[in-house]
């Protein structure tokens, strides 16, 4: 509730309540088009992060492979 409430204030997601809901504690969140600007914006830096990880952990286990490869063939 603090998050969101925090969000709203920011103007990145907008709170509105369904009037004509029978069930009047029923609210809906909605990202403003700033907050779709900035998950947006958030996503691609998470992404850019996974994919450099991604290549590191794909460099270690190439080296891992070799090193494994030289050790096999020096027990031979």
């Amino acid at each position: 509730n603090y998050c969101m409430n925090k969000l709203i204030e920011k103007g990145l997601v907008k709170l509105k309540n369904f009037s004509r809901n029978p069930n009047k504690s029923g609210y809906v969140y909605l990202l403003t088009a700033k907050g779709i600007e900035e998950k947006a914006r958030l996503t691609f830096r998470f992404l850019n992060i996974k994919i450099e990880e991604y290549k590191m952990l794909k460099e270690e286990i190439r080296i891992l492979k070799h090193d494994a490869e030289q050790l096999n063939s020096a027990k031979k």
